[in-house]
């Protein structure tokens, strides 16, 4: 399970469940546990504004350098 925070101003965003490694593309909605972004028009944002990604059918793309993770990878 990793944590998924903005990098403008650190707040938490996604719990999310990583299966590999590698970088994060995507996020799976099955695979989310916890979500504290904000979504508007199609795309997510942190509450600060910061640019975090965009709606997809299943997923969210993510905007690579706008957000920090830490934990485990499964």
């Amino acid at each position: 399970m990793i944590t998924i925070k903005c990098a403008k101003c650190g707040d938490k965003l996604l719990r999310y469940k990583k299966i590999g490694k590698g970088k994060i593309l995507r996020c799976y909605f099955d695979r989310i546990f916890e979500d504290k972004t904000v979504k508007k028009d199609g795309k997510v944002y942190c509450k600060c504004g910061n640019f975090i990604g965009v709606y997809e059918k299943n997923y969210i793309k993510m905007r690579q350098k706008n957000f920090t993770f830490s934990g485990k990878f499964d």
